[in-house]
């Protein structure tokens, strides 16, 4: 029996664990984005990002994005990286104030990828993402140096490494300026596949739930989907959407719920048409399912 070289196993197992690191590097940026530093060009994006939404947009704004710009990087530098408040970033929200017409809102929690195909058919809706500040920094990180004048480009602390994270401190102040705004109806997309698709701890939970204004809204549409495959583990009768339903009736809001919406569905079926369910499914497309209200 031929026995190989140990060295050899040895150089193909190094040779193999390359190609997946390469692999995870390609297709898995999202796990390590955490463990960079500022998005390089920053400014570039930033600035470029403004100019594109004044001008493409929505044109009947008028803004100084240079102004905006120099808000925000004198709220993020000459600070230590986990002492960032909201409160620093009031000068920069102060410079691009904005308003929206009512029955437009469209809240969303674990359900990011769905919500923007849900958005982009359903045109009259819009998310925190399509505001001023959410489309400038959207899939940006940042971090200053306290030490020094500039950004931070080597390393920046994980969300969950501080409370005052200059990054986590800019979406906070963002979603609490979107849900004050809230008026009319709005809607708010769960994922039902999760245990707590509703979570206190949550952007939607923590901050933009408590920002609405009962007697601002008509109606609060909560529309919980499950992912084709399943598992079905939340619906608006049971887990943490029961909570949430509860939370809004203490505060005098007027709710509706509905558990796999028609067009959600096709959506996924679209995405995903190889699904059994997709394949065999389509008269149940033609039994929309009745939203329960109150």
């Amino acid at each position: 029996m031929m026995v190989q070289d140990p060295t050899i196993i040895s150089k193909k197992s190094v040779i193999l664990i390359m190609k997946i690191w390469c692999t995870m590097l390609l297709f898995c940026p999202s796990q390590l984005s955490a463990q960079l530093g500022t998005t390089p060009n920053i400014k570039h994006i930033v600035v470029g990002r403004c100019y594109s939404y004044i001008t493409l947009v929505n044109p009947s704004l008028r803004y100084d994005c240079e102004e905006i710009w120099r808000q925000f990087e004198e709220a993020v530098v000459h600070q230590n990286s986990c002492n960032v408040t909201v409160e620093d970033y009031h000068q920069m929200f102060y410079a691009m104030p904005q308003t929206w017409p009512c029955d437009r809102f469209l809240f969303w929690s674990k359900t990011r990828t769905l919500m923007h195909s849900y958005a982009a058919v359903v045109r009259h809706l819009w998310t925190l993402e399509d505001t001023l500040v959410g489309y400038m920094f959207n899939d940006l990180i940042w971090c200053g140096q306290e030490e020094d004048s500039g950004f931070d480009f080597s390393s920046c602390p994980e969300w969950s490494a501080c409370r005052n994270h200059p990054v986590y401190s800019l979406w906070r102040q963002a979603s609490q300026n979107f849900a004050e705004m809230a008026c009319g109806n709005i809607t708010v997309l769960l994922n039902g596949s999760i245990v707590n698709a509703f979570n206190r701890k949550s952007m939607f939970g923590s901050v933009e739930l408590d920002s609405l204004n009962p007697h601002r809204l008509d109606y609060v549409n909560i529309k919980v989907v499950t992912n084709l495959e399943g598992p079905k583990i939340e619906s608006c009768s049971r887990g943490s959407i029961v909570d949430l339903i509860q939370i809004l009736q203490s505060r005098g809001f007027r709710w509706t719920c509905t558990d796999n919406d028609q067009t959600l569905r096709i959506l996924q079926c679209v995405q995903d048409p190889k699904q059994s369910f997709c394949q065999t499914g389509a008269n149940s497309f033609l039994h929309r399912e009745v939203p329960t209200a109150k």
